[in-house]
């Protein structure tokens, strides 16, 4: 795995990102903001879902005057989505952490400047969000809609916002498909020193979202790219904070909570595996500390998984081992396993 690349540190909110800030997961609510009761319930569930950061949808006026009451309310930094109406932008940023605005359909140089001004008088990032489906006409024209296409629109508005001495900028370039997304930031990465948002947009229901942006997000983390992610899904908030902190954590970019290493289901196991390890996920799931464990279902692998594991099951006929740093602690039958375990792993995470 590479190191990750160094970036400028920006803040949203109290939130860093870049530099040696830990990667963040961010959503967005899908209420209409002007509902304020229904954008309050939305970001207070995703806070506690654990997410970093959260964007809410300007696309009317009546929206961004809704902003100041939302904030007050709520605790989770919040960046406005600022698309076609550069007015919105300069209302929202009296309120918000971060405005998001599109290149594309942004408007002239006049527009981007006054959206600039807001921003720098009250301290607060812009995000440049390239979008593959809404770049500017006369770079579609020359490159198409691709990844270069992508790049020569981020560096084109990058170059607008430094030549207005703003630098507190971080910079997103989705596709709907993985490879041009990927493409795009691993070209762009070494031309500028700004912190990347990571994301395949519009992935999908959760199977396809969550294997879309394993891929592209994860492949991207590997490289070292990347400094706050959002994984989109057609479907409930919690499950895109849920699948995000779970890429970033087995890309191996967070160094927290449990790594659960199970065997797959074969005709070799000789216990109830896959009831064993959803009563260790769900029982775990609270943990900070960084831990390996393993639950393995036969004495094919299990006594090497273990060896290598913080604490293991290590399942046989009607019983099994439980082991701590290779150690065997006790031989049990199969129902009591679980149950020593767990008082392992919790012994393990006080320390």
């Amino acid at each position: 795995m590479m190191e990750r690349y160094p970036t400028k540190k920006i803040y949203v909110g109290d939130v860093a990102i870049g530099g040696d800030a830990p990667i963040s997961v961010q959503s967005m609510t899908y209420s209409r903001t002007a509902n304020i009761e229904a954008t309050v319930e939305q970001i207070n569930r995703l806070h506690f879902a654990g997410a970093d950061i959260v964007r809410v949808a300007v696309p009317e006026m009546e929206d961004a005057l809704a902003l100041a009451e939302i904030k007050e309310r709520t605790s989770l930094p919040l960046v406005a989505d600022i698309h076609f109406n550069y007015k919105l932008a300069l209302v929202a940023a009296e309120v918000v952490d971060c405005i998001r605005i599109n290149p594309g359909n942004i408007g002239s140089k006049e527009r981007i400047k006054e959206v600039v001004k807001a921003c720098k008088e009250r301290g607060i990032s812009i995000r440049i969000g390239v979008n593959a489906g809404s770049l500017e006409k006369d770079i579609e024209a020359k490159y198409g809609a691709t990844a270069e296409a992508m790049v020569q629109s981020a560096l084109y508005h990058i170059k607008l916002l430094e030549d207005l001495d703003f630098t507190d900028i971080k910079v997103s370039m989705k596709a709907s498909d993985v490879g041009r997304t990927v493409e795009a930031y691993r070209k762009l990465r070494p031309l500028v020193p700004y912190p990347f948002h990571l994301g395949v947009t519009e992935a999908g229901t959760i199977f396809h979202a969550t294997i879309k942006s394993a891929i592209g997000i994860g492949s991207l983390l590997l490289d070292g790219i990347g400094d706050t992610i959002r994984v989109s899904i057609t479907g409930e908030l919690e499950k895109e904070i849920e699948v995000g902190r779970a890429i970033i954590k087995d890309a191996g970019r967070a160094k927290e909570g449990l790594n659960i290493i199970s065997c797959p289901t074969c005709g070799r196991i000789e216990a109830d595996l896959v009831k064993a390890v959803a009563e260790v996920e769900e029982k775990t799931k609270h943990i900070k500390k960084p831990l390996n464990v393993s639950v393995m279902g036969c004495v094919v692998n299990a006594i090497g998984e273990a060896k290598h594991a913080d604490v293991a099951i290590a399942y046989g006929k009607g019983s099994g081992l439980v082991m701590v740093k290779g150690e065997v602690v006790a031989k049990l039958p199969e129902e009591q396993l679980v149950e020593k375990f767990l008082q392992e792993v919790e012994k393990l995470a006080r320390e």
